[in-house]
């Protein structure tokens, strides 16, 4: 399934239900930051969180990964806090880690990066925020 820029109610809460981990790229330890915030609140829901970010060693005592091709586990969802420039490395690091969902965070549109995913197997979801997603999911149950 290929989702872009607007997927539905119903497209996203499969995503959801049907994900457990979450590559986070881009992670900050800053606060204020969107990615510290998201993946905080993701964190509490129960999802595992592999931070990506070549830049930190940890984040919240959990070890900080170069690309998502080296994290050990396996990878349902890459959400991108990373400039729209930079997210087409990152589709195809997705890719070669064989996650299953590509998703560029709210203001991240690449039709290039989509196109790379999208042909390599995962689901996209462009300009979206994956805590307000969630959020709107719990309350929709």
């Amino acid at each position: 399934m290929t989702v872009y820029a607007n997927p539905t109610s119903d497209q996203i809460r499969d995503i959801l239900m049907e994900s457990k981990t979450i590559a986070v790229v881009g992670i900050s330890n800053r606060e204020g930051r969107a990615s510290r915030y998201v993946s905080e609140y993701m964190l509490r829901e129960g999802y595992t969180i592999y931070p990506v970010n070549p830049l930190i060693d940890e984040w919240h005592g959990l070890r900080s990964y170069e690309r998502v091709a080296d994290i050990p586990g396996k990878v349902d969802i890459v959400d991108v806090f990373r400039r729209q420039h930079f997210t087409l490395a990152v589709a195809e690091d997705a890719v070669a880690a064989g996650a299953k969902v590509l998703w560029l965070q709210q203001g991240i549109v690449n039709h290039q990066a989509a196109d790379v995913a999208s042909s390599g197997g995962l689901s996209v979801v462009m300009d979206a925020c994956l805590m307000v997603e969630h959020r709107s999911m719990k309350l929709g149950l």
